[in-house]
């Protein structure tokens, strides 16, 4: 089940809305528990006993990590629920993309590859593992208490607004909403103003462009145009579908009380690679930066282990994306460039060339790595790169043309507006752009039930 569905709009979330401010106080986190549950195994059920094998163990090693006393013991527990949680993540999501690698390798040495079934991987496994082990790291470190009970817990780690997509969560920033958050109509208002903005980029701006990037991806011999067209209109797709993704999640856990982490802050604006990371799926770069860069030693032992961990930490964030060589080099390029940026700072100062060159190369950077994030493998984007440098010809093709409608360009120039014009939205000056969200909205709904259903792009990560 996902947010832009006719079942979760006008089935699912009425009636556990209906349920959950029926229910005492007491009772909430079971509700929010069989509900997020139902919403989980709508997609297939018998990963549902994945995700509850995976909190069970979690909880029950969290349980006896923050009641032991001896660091040995302590750190033996916390051992085996990395490892745990990690060899499920590795193998429902890595085992076919190191059995392909193997084989690949096999043939190159001319040996028989070895037969191997594909395995389905689990929507959303790789946000509730990472909610998983940041908890039993967070009882490790002593920066949170244990869950109180089971059913909080799973609760925190299914809770469905998060659960496929993120944002990324750390227990302790939820522990005390589990106890008790405040619920108003104004609150509850303001989560429903931020899900149907959401719903409205998803839906109005994120789909009718995908065609445009779907068609520039899948050609042999893209042209400049083509190519960068293309390349344009996945670098919007990817924003309004994912940021509207989180903006959705944020406005759901705010009608039942939760305060969810901003998770975009206007990163198209960056001017740096390092500002796009502090302002791109901020709850991941967080994530990576609290349990990955810094126990690696972060910036504390040296410029040269410094680079290596913000290198490896960005292998890392790359990988966690998917089991494609496409992902490695993306997290490689990302690496590479936040290495430089690093070198370059301490070398010479802070960049003096202009505000809006800074913006613009950081934008060009960012878009050739959404290039070898979108394409289905190395060659494919290769491929895009020599289309989008010239060498297929200029102009717009046939295949191409087809594709790049009035309306879908029309909505390209839409989404750049919003782009551009997001960080003026967000202030008071611009509240009376409030008022257009339930037309808009309306708007919204009747167009997803006019077309095929379109999934969120971070449902396969």
């Amino acid at each position: 089940m996902v947010f832009s569905s006719t079942i979760f709009l006008f089935c699912f979330l009425p009636l556990f809305l209906a349920v959950y401010y029926l229910t005492p106080l007491r009772w909430r986190s079971p509700v929010i528990l069989v509900f997020s549950y139902l919403f989980y195994g709508w997609w297939k059920l018998e990963f549902l006993g994945l995700l509850v094998g995976v909190t069970a163990v979690s909880y029950v090693i969290g349980k006896y990590l923050s009641a032991s006393a001896d660091p040995a013991r302590r750190r033996l527990l916390l051992s085996v629920g990395i490892v745990l949680n990690l060899a499920a993540l590795v193998y429902f999501k890595y085992a076919n993309f190191g059995m392909q690698a193997l084989n690949d390798l096999l043939g190159m040495l001319h040996l028989s590859a070895i037969p191997f079934a594909k395995i389905i991987l689990p929507i959303g496994l790789s946000f509730y593992i990472f909610h998983a082990i940041s908890y039993l790291v967070d009882l490790y470190r002593k920066d949170a208490e244990p869950s109180r009970n089971f059913v909080d817990f799973a609760s925190f780690i299914a809770l469905f607004p998060h659960l496929v997509a993120g944002p990324v969560l750390r227990f302790r920033l939820l522990a005390d909403q589990f106890r008790s958050r405040t619920h108003s109509l104004q609150l509850f208002g303001q989560g429903c103003l931020l899900f149907m903005g959401g719903f409205c980029a998803k839906v109005l701006v994120a789909d009718p462009i995908a065609p445009v990037a779907d068609a520039a991806f899948a050609l042999n011999a893209p042209s400049v145009a083509d190519a960068w067209l293309g390349t344009v209109a996945y670098t919007l797709q990817l924003f309004f579908d994912f940021s509207g993704y989180s903006t959705m999640a944020i406005g759901l856990a705010l009608m039942i009380g939760f305060r969810f982490p901003q998770n975009f802050n206007d990163p198209y604006w960056s001017r740096s690679i390092t500002e796009f990371w502090q302002r791109w799926h901020m709850s991941l770069s967080g994530w990576i930066r609290d349990y990955v860069y810094i126990p690696l030693g972060g910036n504390r032992k040296g410029p040269i282990r410094t680079y290596i961990n913000l290198g490896l930490a960005m292998l890392i964030c790359g990988l966690w994306h998917g089991a494609n060589w496409t992902f490695i080099v993306w997290g490689a390029w990302h690496g590479g460039v936040l290495l430089i940026e690093r070198f370059l700072s301490h070398r010479f100062g802070p960049s003096r060339f202009p505000v809006a060159i800074k913006w613009a190369w950081t934008l060009f950077l960012v878009m050739l790595g959404w290039v070898v994030f979108r394409a289905e493998s190395m060659h494919a984007a290769v491929r895009m790169f020599r289309g989008m440098f010239g060498g297929n010809g200029f102009g717009l093709t046939a295949p191409m043309a087809w594709h790049v409608s009035t309306d879908r360009l029309l909505m390209m120039g839409v989404g750049v507006v919003l782009v551009l014009v997001l960080p003026w939205l967000k202030t008071d000056k611009a509240r009376w752009t409030k008022a257009l969200l339930i037309p808009l909205f309306v708007v919204a709904v009747a167009t997803l039930a006019s077309q095929k259903f379109t999934p969120f792009l971070y449902f396969q990560f």
